[in-house]
């Protein structure tokens, strides 16, 4: 398997819980010291092929980027970097007993509210290419 995988996906409504994770100050100031940005309030969700999901949890046992929680009153997580549409983010994953989508369903950040950047709306498909850390 190579080491980036490109993903098409729709874009779908989520559970309105990502703009409270994301701007925790935490969850700010690591994906600034490990993503490059700090993210954009909520997260972007995007349903992808039953097909894919395998590919893509490969590659996430294989190498993920931890987000470590200052407390034991939160989860920690782990974010995978991508490029979306050529704007750079992560896919955010929570762990799995607080994970409120399927498996089919993974959610992005980045440094903008990616569907202005991007002009696309739910029911919209997009491109992702995941790029696993070193």
């Amino acid at each position: 398997m190579s080491d980036k995988l490109t993903v098409t996906g729709k874009i779908v409504s989520g559970e309105k819980k990502g703009a409270f994770f994301t701007q925790l100050d935490w969850v700010q100031n690591q994906c600034q010291e490990k993503l490059g940005f700090k993210p954009f309030p909520g997260t972007l969700n995007l349903e992808v092929e039953e097909a894919k999901i395998p590919h893509i949890e490969a590659l996430f046992k294989r190498s993920s980027i931890e987000l470590v929680p200052p407390d034991s009153n939160f989860c920690d997580g782990h974010v995978y970097p991508v490029s979306i549409m050529g704007i750079a983010g992560a896919i955010v994953a929570p762990a799995e007993d607080v994970r409120v989508h399927g498996k089919n369903i993974i959610e992005l950040i980045a440094p903008t509210r990616l569907k202005d950047a991007m002009d696309v709306d739910d029911g919209d498909e997009i491109m992702l290419v995941i790029t696993p850390p070193r």
